[in-house]
C-alpha cells in the first residue's frame, strides 16, 4: 500500500498551514520524560546503533545516543538552530519530508536511521521509509521510537484517531508497506507510574 492508498483524511492534519512556519521557533526542549529518553538510548545500544554511520530524521539538539556514533552522526529536521546544537552531529540537512520525501544520500550510505517522537507528523510516511531502506546498508537497522505527546495540531489525523496499540499497528505497517521484512515492535518504558510509554519499531535491510 502507499500513502495514497490509506483511508482518506488519515493523513489530513488541524493545521495543514507551511510546516516551516511552524518550527521557526527553536525548541530546545524534551518531549519526552527521562525515563522514556533513557528507553530510547537503550535501545538503539541494544541495536548497535552506535557502532555505525547514523542517520537522525526529524531531528533536533539531542539524538538521544549514549555514545557518539563510530562512523558519524547527521541530522536532518526542520530547524537550523536546533541541529546546529547537537553536540553529536557532524552534518545538518534542513529539509521538510513532507514536502519531499526524497533524501538527499546515495544508496547504502547509513548503518542505522533513527526518528524519534516524529512519525506521527509525516504526511508521506511509506514513501520516506523506502528512501530510508534505500540508504541503509545491507543488514542496516531502521529504528522508530514514538509515544502518547504530540504536537496534536501536526500529527496526523489517523493517528490522533486510535490508542496505543492502533498507533504501534500503523508505524508496523508503515515499515512493512516500505519492504522491510521482521518488522519487530515493542513497549520500551513502563508508564504504570505515570510515566510517558516509549514504543519501537524497527526492522533491518536484508
Amino acid at each position: 500500500m502507499a500513502d495514497d492508498e490509506w483511508p482518506p483524511g488519515f493523513f489530513d492534519r488541524q493545521d495543514s498551514g507551511d510546516d516551516a512556519e511552524f518550527y521557526v521557533p527553536p525548541r530546545l526542549v524534551t518531549h519526552l520524560d527521562d525515563a522514556a529518553i533513557a528507553a530510547v538510548g537503550a535501545l538503539y545500544d541494544e541495536l548497535g546503533v552506535p557502532d555505525g554511520r547514523v542517520l537522525d530524521l526529524m531531528s533536533s539538539w539531542v539524538s538521544h545516543l549514549s555514545v557518539q556514533p563510530g562512523g558519524g552522526l547527521v541530522v536532518l529536521g526542520m530547524n537550523d538552530v536546533e541541529l546546529q546544537a547537537n553536540p553529536m552531529a557532524e552534518q545538518v540537512v534542513v529539509q521538510d519530508l513532507n514536502v519531499d520525501p526524497r533524501l538527499p544520500f546515495g544508496e547504502d550510505s547509513f548503518d542505522a536511521v533513527t526518528c524519534c517522537v516524529s512519525v506521527d507528523y509525516l504526511t508521506r510516511p511509506v514513501a520516506v521509509l523506502r528512501e530510508v531502506r534505500r540508504v541503509l546498508r545491507p543488514g542496516g537497522v531502521v529504528v522508530l521510537t514514538f509515544s502518547n505527546r504530540c504536537f496534536p495540531t501536526k500529527a496526523v489525523r489517523g493517528w490522533l484517531a486510535t490508542d496505543d496499540d492502533g498507533r504501534v499497528a500503523i508505524v508496523r505497517a508503515y515499515l512493512e508497506q516500505a519492504g522491510f521484512d521482521g518488522v519487530t515492535t515493542a513497549l520500551r518504558s513502563d508508564p504504570r507510574g505515570g510515566g510517558d510509554p516509549l514504543y519501537g519499531a524497527w526492522a533491518r535491510t536484508g
